[in-house]
């Protein structure tokens, strides 16, 4: 009877430490899942106060809010920029998302130049726009992420200049030599003829200058001297 109890007692002792060994086995391979094997979700963009400040004055101007420009986002704020979003083409989210701020001209960050544009920030099928203009935004002009078209710079050739140096010695406006050179002296003279001809005084050969002389503007002068 005592080696039944006894052996009653041994089997229950080894299920119990099976059933033990099981269960720390299962809870050290649930622990070694670590938590950064989860994949990562995308970075999440966020506006700086400024930037809000900066879109509220926008929508103020543009009779989308009527709100201080206090850098704090509430309802009226949204919804001003809902309308924005709907007069540019962006889809209506009442967010400042990367695509708003660039439609509105508003520098970003370098942490939010990182976040690429979601193209489901553009309704009916837009798409970022090439070109955009600068807005105003409190008397200041806010820059373009587009790189500034340089300004053409208008210059006289050499046979332009001598052209220009022999009629100013004739009207005695100059005496130098007809050597090719807008030097001091040939800039006294045009400024001299240009005071008598109503042209502005600036002392160089422009196109306005040349055409006033009766000097032949060369075909890329002339293109440069167009208006844009």
């Amino acid at each position: 009877m005592m080696r039944k109890i006894l052996l009653l007692i041994s089997v229950s002792l080894f299920f119990a430490a099976a059933v033990f060994a099981q269960g720390t086995s299962t809870s050290t391979t649930a622990t070694s899942a670590s938590p950064s094997d989860k994949p990562v979700g995308s970075p999440i963009f966020r506006p700086t106060k400024d930037q809000i400040k900066q879109v509220q004055t926008m929508l103020k101007e543009k009779k989308l809010y009527d709100g201080e420009a206090l850098g704090t986002y509430n309802d009226e704020t949204r919804t001003g920029i809902k309308g924005f979003q709907k007069d540019n083409g962006l889809k209506q989210t009442g967010t400042l998302n990367r695509a708003t701020l660039e439609k509105m001209n508003i520098a970003l960050t370098d942490s939010q130049k990182l976040i690429p544009i979601s193209p489901n920030s553009f309704g009916n099928g837009a798409t970022p726009s090439k070109t955009t203009k600068p807005v105003t935004v409190a008397g200041n002009t806010t820059a373009t992420s587009d790189t500034p078209k340089t300004k053409t710079i208008f210059r006289a050739n050499k046979d332009q200049i001598m052209a220009a140096q022999k009629m100013l010695k004739d009207k005695s406006m100059y005496e130098g030599d007809a050597n090719g050179t807008l030097d001091e002296g040939t800039r006294g003279g045009l400024k001299k003829y240009q005071e008598a001809n109503g042209v502005k005084v600036t002392g160089t050969l422009n196109a306005v200058t040349l055409e006033k002389m009766g000097i032949a503007l060369t075909d890329k002068q002339k293109r440069d001297a167009t208006p844009k």
